[in-house]
């Protein structure tokens, strides 16, 4: 009996091979096997125990942890597949709690019936807590395998019911030599990528969209798919010209309020304190080139010149507020300039924190200590009544002492006896206030010596 064909299934059958062609191509050619993933080789290697369990079938909640375009999602979808489960997927910037509580029923009704669910939480970080813990008791009861995506520390973004109940996997930016084989898998393959399209392309351009794209391998699909765009009107070949024109707006990753930004700021200032210009000049140019703010870099340096150079070169702290004053005025990028050069003399003066470890010294003494009444000696006596009561009582006045200076007179309250705060260090500047400061603590001690003896 001859077969009786089914116009609708044709007709569904085109138009399912027009939405393919439709998709974009990073999407077309996502991994469908393990073996397919560029990067993540410390993570997924031959034998590896995220890899072993993963075929086995045996997959885990777990939070994956990486930059944008690093393979969260395909990994989601991939432990689906090998675990024979129903693949999930939400949004924590789209969805709210009535989405969650809806997808969970339908895990839970699917886990009766004897199915597993994937779901895959995307952006995960930017759930409140509520919505985070909605998840918890479905978790435990394996409704669901858990999959929460993140560009964000989960240490800050998450909270600590939701971590216990998941392992945290850490995935790195891809490298761009890793990038230029999915690009390549990307011309070759005739089903999915461009391989019908005779597109030719040297391997220097591709390295060049496998750099641009900065770790991001979706990025870099996306930079290919465009200027392969472009060589179909100019002969198939995908020239420096075309290449240039995609590449025109190519931009670097930088979170503005997240851990890489963190991370920056911190590079930037341990760069300045171990006194290597040129790296701090690196890290500066990195968070300018992001969009950092730049009155945030201003108070960044600013501190700097306060905490790492202090008083071994008082200087630094006016150049800050210098730098800061001239970019308000210039604006960018002339006013940038002034915050490098900051940065470089930051970097190459002299360095000490005697004042900021001074100060810390004296706040933990203040805590303490409590409220310590004043000398009666230092008190201040504007009317007839405090003298009466003794207020300032003994107090000698320097300028009528010996050198300027009344060695013997204590200025801190009786019951802490004298401090020392601030050593300065044998660097710039501080190596004149060292040299003065401990004659003078020398003296004050040899003085109060004496006092000691006589009242015997």
């Amino acid at each position: 009996m001859a077969k009786t064909r089914n116009p609708l299934a044709e007709t569904g059958d085109l138009l399912s091979v027009d939405r393919d062609s439709m998709r974009p191509l990073a999407e077309r050619m996502r991994p469908r096997r393990l073996d397919e993933m560029v990067g993540q080789r410390r993570l997924l290697a031959e034998g590896s125990a995220l890899r072993k369990a993963v075929e086995a079938g045996h997959v885990h909640s777990m939070i994956l942890w990486g930059p944008p375009g690093c393979g969260k999602t395909t990994l989601a979808l991939l432990l689906a597949q090998y675990a024979d489960a129903e693949f999930k997927a939400i949004s924590a910037v789209l969805s709210g709690l009535p989405e969650v509580r809806q997808v969970l029923a339908e895990a839970a009704q699917r886990f009766s019936g004897g199915r597993k669910t994937v779901l895959f939480v995307d952006e995960v970080h930017r759930f409140n807590k509520a919505q985070q813990d909605a998840f918890l008791p479905h978790i435990e009861r394996g409704t669901i395998i858990f999959v929460g995506a993140t560009t964000e520390n989960p240490s800050f973004e998450l909270n600590s019911a939701l971590l216990s109940r998941c392992r945290v996997h850490v995935l790195e930016p891809v490298s761009a030599d890793d990038i230029v084989q999915a690009l390549q898998r990307a011309l070759q393959d005739q089903e999915r990528g461009l391989g019908g399209q005779g597109i030719r392309v040297s391997d220097e351009a591709l390295h060049e969209i496998a750099s641009a794209a900065d770790g991001d391998v979706r990025r870099a699909l996306t930079l290919l798919e465009i200027a392969a765009e472009l060589a179909s009107t100019d002969d198939g070949e995908i020239t420096a010209q075309s290449l240039l024109q995609v590449l025109a707006d190519r931009t670097r990753r930088f979170d503005k309020g997240g851990e890489q930004f963190y991370d920056q700021i911190s590079a930037l200032h341990k760069s300045v304190r171990s006194s290597n210009p040129d790296a701090a000049l690196y890290w500066l140019t990195r968070m300018l080139d992001g969009g950092c703010d730049r009155a945030y870099l201003a108070r960044r340096l600013t501190r700097m010149a306060i905490e790492d150079i202090g008083l071994a070169d008082p200087r630094a702290q006016q150049m800050a507020l210098e730098a800061w004053n001239i970019y308000d005025r210039l604006g960018s990028p002339e006013g940038e300039l002034a915050f490098a050069q900051l940065v470089l003399y930051l970097a190459s003066t002299a360095k000490s924190n005697a004042g900021y470890a001074a100060f810390n010294q004296a706040k933990r003494d203040v805590r303490e200590h409590g409220t310590q009444e004043v000398p009666m000696h230092l008190r201040n006596a504007p009317t007839k009544l405090m003298k009466q009561l003794g207020y300032g009582t003994g107090y000698q006045y320097d300028h009528d002492a010996e050198g300027g200076i009344a060695l013997d007179q204590t200025a801190f309250p009786d019951a802490m006896g004298e401090r020392v705060y601030y050593q300065p260090v044998e660097r710039g500047m501080e190596i004149k206030l060292k040299e003065k400061l401990d004659r003078l603590r020398a003296a004050r001690e040899q003085a109060r010596s004496g006092n000691h003896k006589g009242k015997r």
